[in-house]
């Protein structure tokens, strides 16, 4: 009896040990930034400046096609990259039919970037798909923006800009409606997080926001969607097991401040993901990301 108990457990433990050595390992920042996808169907350049472009990612078939608006992060910075990391969940996307509008934009560290030249650029990138709408047969009618990290925040800015006082330098009078927003390790409370901000990504709130004047005191009022309150859309804000730079404390911060306003918003949590799985369709984590992401669509 004894030898079988013993044989029992230590069939177990090799169970146990087997699964745990199968089980993925959150992703880190260098597989973050080994991150593959397809070349773009085409380079759509909004601007003079070398980052003033978009890349649209265009499914077979003759649609339309509902629309996925990608925002990459990277702390606002040159320094981690970006869109080219992000064309691995475009590729995944544009194989299920959506087609896929990758923005790139000035950050902090860029000529005209920071504020307002990035949110200038984001404003204007959305906006130009009203332009290649027809010709690329992308329905605008559904249509969800996907940011990521410093991203989230830039995703969840271009879905409530229809806020902005139009004082604003990047207020325009008919943007683009997004209704839905999915942000993965958003940073988007740009007022309450920037201790976190800057401890994650040593970025201040200057750099991100500008610096007050007589005209402008609040450097949120145009620069954070949490300021921007309530604004009729849903946001669903996902956020790794395992992330340290946008912990879940964060999405349920910003939830409450949303539902409080009257906006709906869900959080997630993804087991066992860091801040880079939220945005890998090669993570366990896709699976949780990509059903958000076609019930925004009203996809089945």
């Amino acid at each position: 009896m004894l030898k079988i108990l013993r044989h029992s457990l230590l069939a177990a433990a090799t169970v146990a040990t087997t699964a745990a050595s199968a089980t993925p390992a959150p992703m880190s920042l260098q597989d973050y930034l080994a991150l593959q996808g397809p070349d773009p169907d085409r380079h759509v350049v909004y601007g003079s400046a070398p980052s003033q472009f978009a890349e649209l990612f265009r499914p077979k078939g003759d649609g339309p096609f509902p629309v996925v608006v990608l925002i990459h992060g990277g702390c606002w910075t040159v320094q981690f990259g970006g869109i080219t990391q992000m064309r691995n969940l475009a590729g995944a996307l544009v194989a299920q039919g959506i087609a896929v509008w990758n923005v790139e934009y000035r950050r902090y560290d860029e000529e005209g970037g920071g504020y307002p030249g990035m949110y200038q650029d984001v404003a204007t990138a959305v906006d130009r798909l009203k332009a290649e709408a027809k010709a690329n047969r992308l329905d605008l009618t559904r249509i969800v923006a996907v940011g990521h990290s410093a991203g989230g925040h830039l995703a969840q800015w271009a879905a409530s800009r229809h806020r902005l006082p139009q004082w604003s330098p990047a207020w325009t009078k008919e943007p683009l409606r997004i209704p839905a927003v999915v942000s993965l390790g958003g940073l988007a409370d740009l007022r309450n997080q920037a201790a976190l901000i800057q401890s994650s990504c040593d970025r201040s709130t200057a750099q991100l926001a500008g610096r007050p004047t007589a005209a402008r005191p609040d450097v949120f009022a145009d620069t954070s969607p949490a300021e921007m309150l309530p604004a009729g859309i849903r946001t669903v804000l996902i956020h790794g097991q395992h992330d340290s730079i946008a912990p879940l404390a964060v999405g349920e911060d910003y939830a409450r401040r949303a539902r409080a306003a009257g906006d709906a918003a869900d959080v997630i949590e993804l087991p066992g993901g860091s801040h880079y799985d939220e945005v890998a369709a090669s993570s366990p984590s896709w699976k949780i990301v990509n059903r958000e992401i076609r019930k925004a669509l009203g996809l089945p």
